[in-house]
């Protein structure tokens, strides 16, 4: 004779379906977010699905169409060139190169509020780093000593991380850079050792720019 318990449904596993799990996962690759802030996040999302998944999966669909890499410098952008390259009232003559575009993005802000130069950029897109097997030829310094050799160009300010793989990629750009006719600075005062940009206020950035000095 059968056991009861045979024909009794067999208990749900709480955890989340599959289409849930993979919106997890792929939260938990964010910067800054674990497997438990994302399963935060996708609980959040869920929850509030009209007010916020729907128009946040709106907006990336339209992301995904629309942005895209800025062929000059590097940029996020929705045009080619970006806004700050093809702004005529951009000083043309100086380059400021960053690690990445959240730095740009720093920078901009600093140059909003009033107080950094209204430059152009050029985006490195990472730093040397042997250990991470990431050289010169992964990182956009080619295309900037190119545009260097523009004759409207006449500085180059390096505003890199003040980290030791940042510094190790000035060291590298300034010996790439020495056949140019140019000058090349770098940011200096404000700017703490180990400190990233993106993480520093407007002011110390404006104060980093003004002194910087030559290489």
């Amino acid at each position: 004779m059968n056991d009861p318990r045979d024909l009794q449904p067999a208990a749900r596993s709480a955890e989340p379906g599959q289409e849930i799990e993979r919106l997890i996962q792929l939260l938990a690759r964010l910067p800054g977010l674990g497997p438990r802030s994302a399963r935060r996040a996708a609980l959040h999302l869920v929850k509030r699905k009209d007010a916020l998944m729907v128009p946040l999966a709106g907006a990336m669909a339209e992301a995904v169409e629309a942005v895209g890499i800025c062929s000059t410098c590097g940029n996020i952008d929705t045009s080619d060139p970006c806004h700050v390259c093809s702004d005529p009232r951009r000083d043309h003559s100086m380059i400021i190169v960053v690690e990445d575009v959240s730095d740009l993005w720093a920078l901009e802000r600093a140059n909003d509020a009033g107080g950094s130069m209204n430059a152009l950029y050029h985006v490195l897109g990472g730093t040397l780093s042997p250990l991470d097997g990431i050289g010169p030829d992964d990182l956009s310094i080619p295309a900037l000593v190119d545009r260097a050799q523009d004759d409207a160009v006449s500085e180059i300010i390096i505003a890199v991380n003040a980290t030791v793989e940042g510094q190790t990629t000035a060291h590298f750009i300034t010996d790439r850079l020495e056949g140019a006719d140019v000058a090349i600075s770098r940011l200096a005062h404000g700017v703490p050792v180990g400190g990233e940009l993106d993480y520093l206020d407007e002011g110390t950035l404006s104060a980093a720019l003004r002194a910087r000095t030559k290489l």
